[in-house]
């Protein structure tokens, strides 16, 4: 795997910002066919993708496990997981790209228990399960619909079907696994890629307590230097770049959604000093804080006319 794995907002075009609110929908062929059906290693910094192939076929790797795929195979790919796709030319399928922060926001007011489901990767086979695969279907076409409107409150049904459709795939990971023994799950999860996840999640819990490598290590029964290479093999990325990527995400959002000041933002992540913090987020993104909040206003600023013209018709 190449040490430096590029990140997408959708395979193959100019990554967008993590903090953007989006829900975009496609067939599959829409992209694949481009690439010949072979999708390179990547990932999607701020972005949740969710495939369900419905012919054809091929294989998917996340986080360096590989699964078969066969029609009716459901595909998820949370933010920030290495993943790569190898169909046959025959596949087709709807494939959904949300932002994942807020649709974690959601499911954490109306479904807390889809949280786990929402941030863990799964190649799921649902043909043996048609009761609940038949609702797929209607919910990705639902979302569809709402993509192709473009109307006033677009964006809140498309998150809204995202949560409905998360609710399906909890009730059929959940008759599934009645199937599945122990001893198979674990065969599907490599242990470098659990261990990654562990880490992971970590960081979601303490990035703003500044822990260093060493006691992140710690707490997984590991050695920096091992936690290390297991980051750069299946993310591309050293662990301080893990830690460092999960700051800078939480400080766009912050300096984008909220009107708290640049000062008022570092004490939220953890930082004492705000010229700190400036320093900081300048070396991972090339901008100031001013800078970057000023330069992601005027970029919603036209999508925020376009939404106001539409309301006034």
């Amino acid at each position: 795997m190449a040490t430096t794995i590029p990140s997408y907002a959708l395979y193959g075009d100019e990554v967008q910002p993590a903090w953007l609110d989006m829900v975009h929908f496609e067939r599959i062929p829409v992209r694949s066919s481009i690439y010949n059906f072979d999708i390179k290693p990547h990932f999607h910094e701020g972005l949740i993708q969710l495939l369900y192939v419905t012919s054809g076929g091929g294989t998917a790797s996340i986080d360096g496990v590989t699964w078969p795929v066969h029609p009716q195979t459901l595909i998820i790919v949370p933010a920030r997981h290495v993943h790569e796709l190898h169909f046959t030319p025959d596949t087709d399928g709807p494939v959904v790209t949300a932002a994942q922060r807020p649709l974690e926001s959601i499911a954490k007011v109306t479904a807390p228990d889809l949280l786990a489901h929402i941030r863990r990767p799964l190649v799921l086979g649902v043909a043996s399960s048609a009761r609940y695969a038949d609702a797929l279907m209607p919910l990705f076409q639902a979302i569809e619909r709402e993509m192709r409107l473009h109307t006033s409150g677009g964006i809140a049904a498309g998150a809204a079907l995202m949560v409905a459709l998360f609710v399906q795939i909890a009730r059929l990971a959940a008759m599934l696994h009645d199937d599945t023994t122990e001893g198979s799950e674990a065969a599907m999860h490599s242990r470098k890629a659990v261990q990654v996840e562990r880490f992971r999640a970590l960081v979601d819990e303490r990035f703003r307590e500044h822990w260093p490598v060493e006691r992140y290590a710690d707490e997984l029964g590991l050695t920096a230097g091992h936690l290390s290479r297991l980051c750069r093999e299946l993310l591309g990325r050293s662990s301080l770049g893990v830690i460092n990527a999960r700051i800078v995400h939480e400080a766009e959002r912050e300096l984008v959604y909220s009107t708290l000041g640049i000062k008022q933002i570092a004490g939220l992540l953890g930082y004492v000093d705000d010229a700190y913090f400036g320093r900081f987020f300048r070396k991972q993104t090339g901008r100031t804080p001013t800078e970057f909040r000023q330069a992601a206003h005027l970029r919603l600023a036209p999508q925020e006319a376009l939404r106001k013209r539409r309301k006034a018709h």
